[in-house]
């Protein structure tokens, strides 16, 4: 299996194992399924974590209004009292004014903060560096991680315009926000490799040949945004461990320049006719008074 290190941008996304016999109208697709499931995990952990400490989201024509601002338009959150969550909820007011300020209690709250640490860490970057490969079955338990701690807590579910659960039910309108330019459709995708746009008519095999044991990084790009940047002919890391190799280098000449001093030669064991002198019992001779 040709093991893919994915990209986007500079900025590793995940390891997928993938046959070299792979048509590249179906992988483009596949990793832009993959990329964008990771996008939602992450969206929905940092959703949820406001969630654990504000409660469930206001209806939006209550959104940053002030209490006094509510009660003078007389408006009222109808789903504040079917949406509790077990065990009850303590009040912590949300200060951005988009969540009604009823979170979970410390124990609920755990369930919700343990859940996505877990998903996170399935669909982290760092199972780059672990060598692990992300596939879609591992997105999919990310997500139903997430889906049953929301079901835990809050058994009665959560209001419709939620972004919670409109993630959850596939209903996230994106429309206008940074994280909407973050995804990819996966009729949009293109992936590019050495510099060349794969095309989706030839099997990853063309460009990379029948090793099935090779590794190789590509990049998902959206179509008609041109080639990525090509990848450095040497890494970070590496170029971390050459400066830090010259600096020493350069610290270690200095103190070579520092110590290039010959005021030593004037001193008794540097003279070269000394122990003449001492034969001659001519050693210590002052010409001056005594």
């Amino acid at each position: 299996m040709v093991l893919l290190h994915v990209k986007r941008g500079d900025e590793s996304q995940f390891l997928l194992h993938v046959s070299g016999s792979t048509r590249l109208a179906d992988l483009a697709p596949l990793v832009a399924r993959i990329y964008n499931g990771r996008l939602k995990v992450q969206r929905l952990c940092s959703e949820m974590e406001e969630l654990a400490e504000h409660g469930v989201y206001l209806p939006y024509n209550m959104q940053g209004l002030t209490d006094e601002q509510i009660e003078e338009l007389k408006l009222k959150d109808e789903w504040a009292e079917k949406c509790v969550p077990s065990g009850g909820s303590v009040f912590k007011k949300d200060e951005i004014g988009r969540r009604n300020g009823h979170a979970p209690n410390e124990k609920m709250q755990q369930v919700i903060k343990n859940t996505i640490e877990e998903a996170k860490a399935l669909i982290s970057r760092k199972q780059v560096q672990a060598n692990v490969c992300v596939n879609m079955e591992m997105v999919k338990d990310a997500l139903d991680q997430l889906r049953g701690a929301v079901m835990i807590v809050y058994p009665m579910g959560l209001p419709p315009h939620d972004p919670i659960r409109m993630e959850l039910e596939d209903k996230e309108d994106l429309s206008g926000t940074h994280a909407g330019l973050e995804v990819i459709e996966e009729s949009e995708a293109q992936l590019w490799w050495a510099g060349k746009e794969l095309n989706e008519t030839k099997l990853l095999s063309d460009y990379i040949g029948k090793n099935e044991k090779t590794t190789i990084i590509v990049k998902i790009q959206k179509k008609g945004q041109g080639a990525p940047g090509r990848e450095p002919l040497i890494s970070h890391e590496e170029q971390k461990q050459m400066m830090l190799y010259y600096y020493r280098k350069q610290e270690e000449l200095k103190k070579l320049e520092e110590d290039d001093d010959d005021s030593f030669l004037n001193a008794e064991w540097a003279d070269n006719h000394a122990l003449k002198r001492q034969f001659h019992g001519v050693k210590d001779i002052k010409w001056g008074p005594r």
